[in-house]
């Protein structure tokens, strides 16, 4: 009876299709939905049919910027089920809902040994994709995974966690590492520029690490949103100047450490104006190359230190995992807009010009699954 019910429930599952949609980048601010092939899975590897994939800061630079050759399909931020298995897997099955993450290290090499886990060759290396070269593939109704990702990065969703909060299992993961990185300690004030998502997720996890938590940001509606969180020291920047208001809030010294969340250089010195002498700046937003102004003797005379965190750290991947799937906090209040793959032009558009009301945005493929939980 078990055997049968069980070829019952394959039964029901859809059938694979040879094409599919997807969000085709093709150059420089160039986007365009397309049927496209679904993708082969060979040997270790998932065929996973997305439901839900959030669209990322970084994603939306390298169609801005045009770092990446075309065509490829982006999207990193997956959720969803397992499609189809290839020879060898055997702890994945059809049906099975799972987040996937992009990148996995070697765990070997140089920078692996010392913790730099972004710099990893294989890291760099994106294990999923929707076809062409391997992008992430998550704007799309299927994404192959790959050997190393199935065994060191595919986690299995819970009953009772939607596919949208499992869906922030990999910023939570990044933010968590900015947090790590930027060695907060008890009762020390940290100032997060920018309430965008990402900003509330480092402004929700630095208090979590015991920290006094002020938050910045120009748009009122997103300071309230904050304030939902529990995050009730704010600054309105539309009316007030950030680095004099984080002084008046820190007996004049300024914050013990800043955190810039929002993208582009134009923030980089109010961030570094807004700590003491010997406070921490870290740059988490700020992930394009180029040349940015800043006072020297900041850092040399008022001994102040900039740090980066770029991406995921695999050592933090199960404390992220715990974290959203205990449902520590509630994430899917971090999305405003919900865009179905047909609309995945318009959601890239809208979070690529965010607007006050605009918060975490997410395309869904797997939108129109009958019976299926968000």
């Amino acid at each position: 009876m078990a055997i049968a019910r069980q070829l019952a429930v394959e039964d029901q599952r859809p059938a694979i299709p040879a094409i599919m949609q997807a969000a085709v980048y093709r150059g420089i601010a160039d986007v365009r939905l397309e049927a496209v092939a679904v993708p082969e899975i060979g040997a270790g590897e998932l065929l996973v049919r997305v439901h839900t994939c959030g669209v990322c800061g970084t994603d939306l630079k390298k169609i801005a910027t045009g770092s990446h050759s075309a065509p490829r399909i982006f999207g990193h931020e997956t959720a969803g089920v397992v499609a189809a298995v290839g020879p060898g897997v055997s702890d994945f099955h059809p049906g099975d809902r799972v987040v996937v993450f992009h990148h996995i290290p070697c765990g070997e090499c140089y920078y692996c040994r010392h913790q730099t886990f972004a710099q990893c060759e294989t890291y760099k290396r994106v294990g999923s994709t929707a076809g062409f070269e391997p992008s992430g593939g998550g704007f799309a109704e299927y994404v192959r995974v790959m050997d190393w990702i199935v065994r060191r990065g595919t986690v299995p969703i819970p009953e009772g966690v939607s596919f949208e909060q499992a869906s922030f299992v990999e910023p939570v993961n990044t933010c968590m590492k900015g947090i790590e990185r930027l060695g907060l300690k008890a009762h020390e004030t940290v100032l997060v520029i920018g309430q965008g998502p990402i900003g509330i997720l480092l402004s929700v996890l630095a208090k979590r690490a015991g920290v006094r938590v002020i938050t910045s940001d120009l748009y009122p509606q997103r300071l309230t949103i904050a304030t939902s969180f529990g995050l009730d020291n704010i600054i309105d920047a539309s009316r007030d100047d950030t680095v004099n208001r984080a002084r008046e809030m820190t007996d004049g010294r300024g914050a013990d450490a800043a955190i810039l969340a929002v993208g582009g250089n134009g923030l980089i010195r109010t961030a570094m104006d807004a700590v003491r002498p010997g406070g921490r700046i870290l740059l988490f937003a700020q992930t394009l190359r180029g040349e940015a102004t800043i006072d020297p003797a900041s850092v040399c005379v008022d001994e102040k230190t900039l740090l980066g965190s770029y991406s995921a750290s695999v050592e933090l991947q199960e404390e992220s995992v715990r974290f959203v799937m205990h449902r520590e906090v509630d994430l899917e209040r971090l999305i405003s807009h919900r865009f179905s793959l047909a609309s995945s032009v318009e959601a890239l558009n809208l979070a690529a010009h965010p607007q006050p009301d605009s918060m975490k945005i997410v395309i869904q493929p797997g939108s129109s699954w009958e019976g299926s939980p968000k």
